[in-house]
């Protein structure tokens, strides 16, 4: 479902005040790739079960999208030059689905793609990248998705250097995509573009240890933004450590933390 005005007051809000705390991540300085041998550890994302029905029409104005936690600012792994527009994301899950939601500041938002495997990369697009069984880090699957519905999904088998499963497809996913300005037209300033979608687990039942996940277990994940023909920027969740941009690096993914609690309220003990 798209719609120019379809971002409620309340959500951009939210999308300012996590900005507003993600200034430090505006600094060049800051947003460099790591340094050889420098320390890293894997960011960790506690994912709450959906306390309600969530419909899939890219507004996330669910009581428990706006209780969920947020995954905290993107690093800008690879900076060179330009403004940095962050992102903020949020996950939830139930028996049935993984729901991604998420908000990207833009100001000039390029979706043009609308056809499944297009050239989605040519657009605005964010990025879902996960391994869903966690003694297995190399057998991983992603789906990238622009604001108007065009999707690219994969099944590496056997990691980032080998081919990609040839046949691959996920099924039953569902998508709502909003935005607040106008499509491919850099003549004037945007504001952002909202995205929700929920991806049902069992395309992934033969990976996982168990379905539906056990609260407690996790997924070694990342979350990634690519940026369209203007402003192009790179940006993510948990940062690669290659020097040139890379999203396929899975022993850096960050961990996805099933939780038993529920949003927008905690599961009573």
């Amino acid at each position: 479902m798209l719609s120019k005005h379809g971002c409620p007051v309340w959500l951009l809000g939210w999308f300012c005040m996590v900005a507003g705390l993600a200034t430090a991540a505006d600094s060049p300085s800051q947003s460099a790739p790591p340094a050889a041998g420098a320390d890293w550890v894997p960011p960790i994302y506690e994912i709450h079960r959906a306390g309600g029905k969530i419909t899939i029409d890219g507004k996330l104005d669910e009581p428990a999208w706006f209780a969920a936690p947020s995954c905290g600012p993107f690093h800008f792994t690879w900076y060179k030059q330009g403004k940095q527009e962050q992102s903020v994301a949020k996950l939830l899950w139930d028996d049935e689905y993984l729901y991604v939601g998420h908000v990207c500041e833009d100001a000039h938002i390029a979706a043009r793609h609308t056809q499944h495997d297009g050239p989605i990369p040519e657009d605005d697009c964010f990025e879902v990248i996960f391994a869903p069984h966690p003694d297995q880090s190399e057998v991983y699957f992603n789906i990238e998705w622009n604001v108007v519905g065009g999707y690219v999904d994969n099944f590496r088998p056997e990691g980032p250097t080998k081919p990609k499963a040839k046949v691959w497809d996920v099924e039953g996913l569902k998508f709502g995509g909003t935005f607040v300005g106008t499509l491919n037209d850099d003549s004037d300033e945007d504001t952002s573009w909202t995205c929700e979608v929920a991806i049902p687990l069992k395309n992934f039942a033969k990976y996982m240890p168990q379905v539906p996940p056990r609260p407690g277990s996790h997924w070694n994940l990342n979350l990634n933004r690519h940026g369209g023909p203007t402003n192009m920027q790179y940006s993510q969740w948990s940062r690669a450590d290659t020097t040139t941009p890379s999203f396929h690096t899975p022993h850096r993914f960050g961990k996805m933390i099933f939780s038993a609690k529920s949003s927008p309220f905690p599961t009573p003990r």
